[in-house]
């Protein structure tokens, strides 16, 4: 997955690259844990991002499950200390916006598939 090159992104009307848009970096949200190729890639990708430009992540994982999805303690503390070292954190709560739009559809008596 990671292995594979994504296409650049282009610059509206230029077909310029925009190396300062990443795209193609798996979330942290998989439910099986990266390899340890990969998850050297997302580390390599998160320094070289680090502190030159702006990352966004989003994930339903704890900070403290890192290790897990990373296959390795010592690698999800070295990439959360670079995520974390100037950020906001947006911690949101609460039922799922997804199931909520798929029960009101059902409860409409709309079948979607």
């Amino acid at each position: 997955m990671l292995g594979q090159r994504a296409r650049p992104v282009r610059r509206a009307g230029t077909g310029k690259p925009t190396p300062e848009t990443v795209h193609g970096v798996p979330s942290p949200t998989r439910h099986l844990p990266l390899d340890r190729t990969d998850a050297n890639l997302v580390f390599q990708v998160i320094s070289k991002r680090y502190e030159t430009g702006t990352i966004l992540l989003t994930s339903n994982k704890a900070f403290s499950e890192w290790g897990s999805v990373f296959g390795d303690d010592v690698l999800a503390t070295a990439i959360l200390d670079r995520l974390l070292h100037h950020c906001e954190v947006v911690s949101i709560n609460g039922p799922s916006y997804r199931l909520k739009n798929r029960l009101t559809t059902i409860k409409g008596g709309s079948e979607v598939a």
